[in-house]
């Protein structure tokens, strides 16, 4: 790892769910640790799995690790951090308002805008407070702060009397009203992020393209505010050792393909390659290998036979039940990078195949999906798209001309700060599916991109609080006021959520899980997407993969879904009508040929 030639005393790591920047951030952590130095490694991810990585119970003060000795951990929880701010924010008011007042006030602050604030307040004492980690020659975040939350620090000090005055159920500022005490301590937060002598930013991406345009994002977005010092490691680069697996050489070339068309800004940044593990990264032993294959590892799994879970069934047994309503609503949801535009698309045509009217619909940007129907159409299968900048603008600007028409320049200023939030254009895009929803009445929609349980909670409240207020629902268009009740009916709408047979895909889909049931709407499915159990594999590291999978497999079929369907790796990317079929036809889906 080229940035620890002469590594600068604070390391951030950052990069979507399951690229494996906790692995890398820890494996940082052990090679400084064991060239003597004294190093502090933090987890400011509500769902860390810290502790299970290096072996060891830890809290919110530093713990040792006691393989490693002069190596220290801890896990801050922003959670805890969001619901003891939200208790305080909204305490005052109970007795005084309305009970949906009190309620839209919650699930204001229960968003991933709070929960970011609240992430950036727990790390902030240990960065921009020298003190708190005097002792300490490097300190690693695993998690680093987004470009939203830098903007959102740096903004003017205005916060309490703005939120005096903001009644629109916009939900990021609320995170900072109370924190205004804490002002000079974010600055000097900030401040050190930007300070190339002392802070390096490791954007950790895998060989996707998904992966990689998402670190070109964020690095662009954090150079804009002054974080230069950047570092890409690109993790699990695979390489065939049997050339005679197809599989093999198709995952490595796919792998080669992405790295060649790497966007431009991020090809210039200093880069390491890290080699795919085929095994999860965990304890110190295997963090010390990280970058390496273990060769008596790969010896043994040359000997070893596949043990592929095969009882589980194809996603193509899913399709029967999915159309016997004869309408209704299909979402696909999942974390970023998990194939559910794909899934989505798959599904689409599967009911368009047996001669259903289906229309699919999606916020991915238009290349997505265009690239997984190949610009191919059946006569019954229409496909639009939700554009979130047309629908966020479209909000925007009603919201500036009812809650902005009486602040000054810099409420207004601030308001338009909050309104560019991704929560606003979650709140937009979902005012956009009550519409698309509606239409399931009469025939299919299927939904790529679908609203998080805290969207619909949010949406719940802001519509529970208009009632309160105004004490009448004719103004609302009736696609809205049907909305939640046909999210919730079971009969109307099937949730399919997407997930991949890794440790990170699968719990954050957990933790998706308990949001949609915390909103009142229960998952019809799990579908697990690129499973390499059923293939007929060769190649000793893929092998190594396939049986690493099963524990997952399990979690999810046993644990977590009610019910369960899998997608094989493909070969071919499946794109064009030709390649979704087959992933609901299961005698092609493991074919080699």
């Amino acid at each position: 790892m080229k940035f620890l030639d002469h590594p600068t005393r604070n390391l951030f790591f950052t990069g979507k769910g399951g690229v494996g920047k906790t692995s890398v951030a820890c494996a940082t952590a052990v090679k400084l640790a064991d060239a003597g130095k004294k190093v502090l490694l933090v987890s400011t991810d509500p769902a860390s799995n810290l502790d299970e990585v290096l072996g060891v119970t830890l809290g919110n003060h530093p713990t040792a690790v006691p393989e490693v000795s002069t190596l220290f951990a801890m896990n801050l929880d922003p959670e805890k951090s969001a619901a003891e701010y939200r208790e305080r924010m909204v305490g005052p008011y109970r007795g005084l308002l309305p009970e949906a007042a009190l309620k839209s006030m919650e699930e204001q602050f229960s968003g991933s805008c709070t929960l970011e604030i609240a992430a950036f307040d727990e790390f902030s004492r240990l960065l921009g407070d020298p003190s708190a980690t005097a002792e300490f020659e490097h300190v690693i975040f695993d998690t680093a702060p987004t470009g939203h939350t830098l903007r959102l620090l740096t903004l003017p000090s205005a916060w309490d009397g703005f939120m005096e005055q903001n009644t629109t159920g916009t939900s990021c500022l609320g995170p900072l009203a109370g924190l205004q005490a804490q002002q000079k301590l974010y600055q000097e937060s900030v401040k050190a992020l930007g300070d190339s002598s002392a802070t390096t930013l490791v954007l950790v991406a895998r060989a996707e393209p998904s992966a990689l345009r998402e670190a070109d994002r964020t690095s662009v977005e954090l150079a804009e505010l002054g974080v230069k010092n950047q570092h890409l490691v690109v993790n699990g680069v695979f390489q065939a050792i049997d050339s005679s697996d197809p599989y093999a050489v198709a995952l490595q070339q796919r792998g080669a393909t992405a790295l060649d068309a790497m966007p431009e800004g991020l090809n210039a940044l200093p880069q390491t390659i890290v080699p795919l593990s085929p095994n999860g990264m965990l304890g110190i032993d295997s963090l010390r290998l990280l970058g390496t294959i273990d060769s008596a590892a790969v010896t043994d799994a040359i000997g070893e036979g596949a043990d592929p879970t095969n009882e589980l069934p194809m996603l193509s047994e899913l399709i029967d039940d999915l159309v016997a309503p004869g309408h209704g609503v299909i979402l696909a949801m999942g974390k970023g990078g998990v194939g559910k535009t794909t899934v989505a698309a798959a599904v689409a045509v599967a009911i368009a195949e047996r001669g259903y009217d289906v229309h699919l619909s999606t916020t991915d940007p238009a290349a997505h999906l265009a690239a997984a129907m190949n610009d191919e159409r059946l006569p019954n299968l229409s496909v639009s798209r939700i554009d979130p900048e047309v629908e966020t603008a479209k909000y925007s600007a009603e919201v500036l001309g009812k809650a902005g028409k009486d602040l000054d320049e810099q409420g207004k200023a601030l308001l338009e700060e909050d309104l560019r939030s991704p929560c606003t254009e979650e709140i937009a895009v979902f005012r956009a599916f009550a519409d698309a929803v509606a239409s399931g009445a009469n025939q299919f929609v299927v939904l790529d991109t679908a609203p998080t349980g805290h969207t619909v909670l949010l949406l719940d409240s802001a519509l529970a609080y208009h009632r309160e207020v105004t004490r009448q629902t004719s103004e609302m268009p009736e696609a809205v006021e049907n909305l939640l009740p046909r999210l919730r009916d079971p009969d109307f709408t099937r949730v399919l959520i997407v997930t991949l047979p890794e440790s990170t895909p699968v719990h954050e889909a957990a933790s998706l899980q308990r949001d949609l049931r915390r909103a009142e709407i229960e998952p019809y499915a799990w579908v697990i997407n690129q499973v390499l159990s059923p293939l007929p594999l060769t190649d000793p590291l893929m092998k190594q993969r396939q049986s690493h999978e099963q524990q997952y497999l399990r979690e999810v079929s046993e644990v977590q879904a009610n019910r369960v369907a899998i997608i094989p790796w493909q070969l071919e990317p499946p794109t064009g009508l030709q390649g979704l079929s087959r992933l609901t036809h299961s005698a092609q889906s493991t074919s080699a040929s």
